[in-house]
C-alpha cells in the first residue's frame, strides 16, 4: 500500500482525480457506482478529504477488513466523515457493482441544522465491518431519497437549493439511523455475546495490575477486545441496556470501589490510585455523582 496520503479538498478536484463528469453543484456530487471504473494504478491509493461520504453498494460487493472478507446478501451502506483515511484495495470494472456514492463537502452543511447535529450520526465513525445491511424494501426507500437529492442537484441553483438538498440528506440519515436500530434489534444474540464479553473484560482488567499501570479502563480498550469500533460498541450497548460503554465502565468501577471501601482500610487516595485514577478528586467526584454521597460518607454509613 502506498504511504502517501492525498488530500482532496473540493468536489472539482475529486471529479478530476476520479475521471467524473464536471459537477453541477460545487459542494455535492452523486456517483453512479456502475459507471465508475477503478484502474489497477489506483489500487492502494490513500486519501483523505473534506467530504462526508454515504455509499450504498449491492450484493456483488465484497469488502476487505483486516484479514476478513465480507460478502453481503443484500445492499450495504457505509459512511465516512471528513479527514478519515480511506483506500481502494481492488480494481473495479464498469457495471461490476451497482449502487451510489454521495460526496458532500462540510461547507454544504455549515451554519445549518444538520451541521449542528451531524456528530449525532455516530455511524460516520463505524468501521467497515459494522456497515448497515439493508433489506430490499429498505434499499428502495434509500434509492427514492437519493433520487430526490439527485433531482434537486440537477436543477438550476437558486436561493432554496442548499436548504432543500441539506434537508434531503438529513432525511436520508434519519432513515439510516432507523435502519441501524432495526439491525441492532435483529442481532440480539450477537449483541448479548458482546455484552457478556465486555463484562468479562472489565472483571479481568480490574483483577490485574492494569488499572495502576494504565489507568481506568477506556472505551477503546473494550472495543479492541470485542473487535468493534468505539462508537459502534457504545451504540450497541446503549440499544441493549440503555447505558453507553462509558456508563458501563463507570458503573463497574463504582461497584468495585464500594467493595474496596468496605473491605480495605486504605485511604481514599490509595483506593483511587488502585482503581486507575491519577487524581483522587476525580474518583470522589464520580463516586458522588453515581451514589449521591462521598466515598468517606459511604464508608461511615456502612
Amino acid at each position: 500500500m502506498k504511504e502517501e496520503i492525498f488530500k482532496v479538498q473540493s468536489i472539482s478536484q475529486l471529479c478530476d482525480l476520479c475521471g467524473f463528469e464536471k459537477p453541477s453543484h460545487p459542494l455535492i456530487y452523486i456517483v453512479d457506482v456502475s459507471k465508475w471504473e477503478i484502474g489497477q494504478d489506483q489500487v492502494g491509493l490513500r486519501y483523505s478529504s473534506d467530504f462526508y461520504t454515504i455509499a450504498m453498494k449491492d450484493s456483488n460487493c465484497g469488502m476487505q477488513y483486516g484479514r476478513h472478507y465480507y460478502d453481503f446478501n443484500e445492499g450495504v451502506m457505509i459512511f465516512t466523515a471528513p479527514d478519515q483515511v480511506t483506500s481502494t484495495d481492488k480494481a473495479q470494472k464498469l457495471n461490476e457493482i451497482q449502487g451510489f456514492m454521495i460526496f458532500f463537502h462540510r461547507d454544504l452543511i455549515r451554519n445549518t441544522h444538520l451541521g449542528e447535529i451531524i456528530d449525532q450520526y455516530s455511524f460516520f465513525s463505524y468501521d467497515t465491518h459494522e456497515a448497515l445491511h439493508l433489506s430490499e424494501k429498505e434499499q428502495q426507500t434509500v434509492n427514492g431519497l437519493v433520487d430526490n437529492i439527485k433531482s434537486e442537484i440537477s436543477e438550476r441553483i437558486d436561493n432554496h437549493s442548499n436548504t432543500v438538498i441539506v434537508s434531503g440528506i438529513e432525511l436520508l440519515l434519519n432513515y439510516c439511523m432507523r435502519f441501524y436500530d432495526r439491525q441492532f434489534n435483529t442481532r440480539r444474540a450477537q449483541n448479548t455475546d458482546v455484552l457478556s464479553t465486555v463484562n468479562k473484560c472489565l472483571k479481568e482488567y480490574y483483577q490485574s495490575n492494569l488499572p495502576a499501570d494504565q489507568g481506568v479502563a477506556s472505551v477503546q480498550y473494550l472495543a479492541d477486545k470485542v473487535h468493534l469500533s468505539a462508537h459502534y460498541l457504545s451504540d450497541l450497548l446503549k440499544k441493549e441496556t440503555g447505558r453507553s460503554a462509558l456508563d458501563h465502565i463507570n458503573d463497574f468501577v463504582i461497584e468495585k470501589a464500594k467493595t474496596n471501601l468496605l473491605q480495605s482500610q486504605d485511604s481514599i487516595s490509595e483506593l483511587a490510585y488502585d482503581l486507575g485514577f491519577n487524581y483522587p478528586h476525580y474518583f470522589s467526584r464520580l463516586f458522588k455523582q453515581k451514589t449521591g454521597i462521598s466515598p468517606v460518607e459511604y464508608r461511615k454509613l456502612n
